[in-house]
């Protein structure tokens, strides 16, 4: 049952619409993407620099704002400048941060993350490509099985005891995530990551309980996932981000992923962030909206909520992308890059006549409308209404 039967609003898109997730309401659809800034120091700290750049957005009217991949181990970051959340310093920094993105009446979340055989890389700002040898602050990387990405060092292949204690880094980052105040929490599973790596066939070789089948290879990450929702509490949301499709022949297809998703509803996940790619190098038909229908399919097999994103640009496109039921909210990259304000400039252009971008504590602040009856749909604990 939808909030807010009987009172349709027809002034409203369902861009700058309301969605709720289980305890949190989000001001509107348009969220920010999470994209890696690799401009931490090595002790994973994140900077004004963070603050800047997720601040801005949360003045810009985004109704969620995502950070980078935050490492749960230090052996987890993608490059030695990436952000982390495994110690206390890390959560004294993070807490500036979301204390001023809530002020701006944007919900913050943060992406846990490990990246496996992709980690100790170069960031790639003129300092070099492929693995960072140790002499240069790099470390031995691992994975499921020893086969490396391509330009990279090989992985150490994971014992069962390191793949076992995954679940439990994940589940004591999503404690201090609690600490450092951020709203949910989103497991990052996709673009050749760790957790993306174990699901794959071309990259998890494995003849134990994490390999073999697709249930097989699914494991760790429901395991991880169910680790996140124990912390987590049942009012909070938990997304996780997924790569719907290796594009490579003998890889995950989108129809193993949304059985993945199935099971990822069924273990607590309230909306499932759908991205491609990253796990081997492809040929990717890159274009306009090119990953929606993998969120479509996604949402309609798996009966629940996504996220759509890439190459989606305009406020009329993102709109599109809601009505037409292919997910319930839009992440935004590269466009919120070029224009911290994107949310607000496209309330403007969607001709929006309710002011739903009014920051927390403003007096002025008009109550957020009512979500429309019908489409799209209300989430009440994690169940498909």
């Amino acid at each position: 049952m939808s909030a807010g039967a009987g009172a349709v609003r027809t002034d409203v898109s369902l861009l700058m619409s309301p969605l709720t997730l289980r305890g949190t309401t989000f001001r509107n659809r348009a969220w920010l993407a999470p994209m890696c800034q690799y401009s931490a120091g090595t002790d994973g700290v994140p900077t004004d620099w963070h603050l800047a750049h997720l601040g801005a957005r949360a003045v810009g009217g985004f109704g969620l704002v995502l950070t980078e991949a935050t490492a749960v181990v230090p052996e987890g970051r993608i490059t030695p400048q990436d952000v982390g959340i495994w110690d206390d310093a890390q959560v004294a920094a993070w807490r500036r941060i979301t204390d001023f993105v809530r002020s701006r009446g944007a919900h913050v979340g943060v992406q846990l993350a490990h990246a496996g055989r992709k980690a100790s890389t170069y960031r790639g700002f003129g300092e070099g490509s492929g693995t960072v040898p140790a002499e240069d602050g790099g470390w031995a990387t691992v994975g499921p099985s020893d086969l490396a990405f391509a330009g990279y060092a090989a992985p150490q292949e994971m014992t069962p005891e390191q793949v076992a204690a995954v679940p439990g880094q994940f589940a004591a980052a999503t404690r201090r995530a609690l600490d450092a105040g951020f709203d949910l929490v989103e497991v990052h599973a996709a673009h050749g990551y760790l957790l993306h790596q174990f699901l794959s066939p071309l990259s998890n070789l494995r003849a134990d309980d994490w390999g073999g089948t697709l249930a097989g290879r699914a494991r760790l990450l429901l395991d991880t996932v169910d680790a996140v929702r124990a912390v987590l509490g049942e009012d909070r949301p938990l997304l996780v981000r997924v790569s719907a499709t290796d594009w490579t022949d003998g890889g995950l297809t989108v129809e193993d992923v949304a059985q993945v998703s199935v099971w990822l509803r069924e273990h607590g996940v309230d909306l499932v962030d759908v991205s491609t790619g990253g796990n081997v190098h492809a040929t990717i038909p890159v274009g306009p909206g090119y990953q929606v229908p993998a969120a479509r399919a996604i949402r309609e097999t798996a009966r629940v909520a996504t996220s759509a994103v890439g190459l989606i640009t305009t406020a009329e496109q993102a709109e599109q992308v809601l009505a037409e039921g292919a997910a319930d909210a839009v992440m935004l990259g590269r466009p919120a890059l070029f224009d911290p304000h994107w949310p607000l400039r496209a309330a403007h252009a969607l001709d929006d006549k309710t002011p739903v971008l009014a920051h927390a504590g403003d007096p002025a602040a008009t109550v957020l409308p009512d979500q429309p009856t019908g489409w799209p749909v209300q989430y009440a604990r994690g169940s498909w209404a």
